[in-house]
């Protein structure tokens, strides 16, 4: 599968073995389509196993990891992928992300490992990932047409409007994480009037919002079968025209995920 769907199922922090295979298996049962791990996340073995379990073959659904910081020299991009690939049990991802433009990341050599990787058929498509829109410029002078997303944080709290420009200019989809905004999307006035007049949850709201946006896709990170499927019912939500201004006049910006080396947002 090329084509990115516009709900995955996100596994940061999820790194208990059991819960980590069931909610993978119990997603692709449901119909997701798309899963997103990474090296740093220590659980891309977890992630395989459940993707095993699950009665769906590889050709059917969108598998993403992403290379640590640390693993950004050109060599490290292709031996750290490739052992990554053995984790996940699978002979490709359909993306494989720079996780921070940090670290050992220096633009050149790194996206030549990436280029390599595409090459030889280990990945389908290169990702980028925190990237400032300056960044994002940077990237595609290297990259171009390579590039296929850059995943950030996004979510009513964080609406990246300039950065969501930069990247359709550019025809890169934006992968939002952290679409519930760590759960204080349960909190927003804004968001519980919409669900209750919809009669459903808030995090369908943001979902529903985030995926009714061109060029955005969501991957929310759940555990419990109940928050899997509640999660997957926001693409049975059509928002009208006034809850997506209601959402979109938040006054707040509140950036959850900001490590020490993050860039200069």
């Amino acid at each position: 599968m090329t084509e990115m769907p516009k709900l995955g199922l996100g596994t940061w922090q999820n790194t208990e073995p059991e819960e980590c295979r069931n909610a993978v298996k119990t997603a692709l049962d449901i119909g997701y389509k798309h899963i997103d791990t990474a090296q740093a996340y220590d659980n891309e073995e977890y992630v395989g196993e459940g993707l095993e379990q699950a009665d769906v073959d590889r050709e059917e659904f969108f598998l993403a990891s992403k290379v640590w910081i640390s693993n950004l020299s050109r060599e490290d991009v292709v031996q750290s992928t490739r052992e990554s690939l053995d984790k996940l049990g699978v002979d490709y991802v359909d993306l494989m992300y720079i996780h921070w433009p940090s670290g050992q990341y220096e633009p050149e050599s790194t996206f030549e490992g990436f280029k390599q990787l595409v090459e030889e058929g280990d990945i389908k498509n290169i990702g980028i990932s925190n990237f400032t829109p300056e960044q994002v410029d940077e990237a595609m002078e290297i990259a171009g047409e390579h590039i296929m997303a850059n995943q950030v944080e996004m979510h009513p709290l964080l609406q990246q409007d300039e950065l969501l420009e930069k990247c359709r200019e550019h025809d890169i989809l934006l992968v939002a994480y952290s679409p519930l905004a760590r759960g204080k999307v349960f909190d927003i006035p804004e968001l519980q009037e919409i669900a209750d007049k919809h009669g459903v949850s808030e995090a369908q709201v943001s979902l529903a919002w985030l995926m009714q946006k061109k060029g955005v896709v969501a991957i929310p990170k759940a555990t419990s079968e109940e928050h899997i499927r509640d999660n997957f019912k926001a693409g049975e939500l059509e928002l009208d025209r006034e809850d997506i201004e209601r959402i979109e006049s938040i006054d707040r910006e509140e950036r959850l995920v900001d490590p020490g080396f993050s860039p200069d947002w």
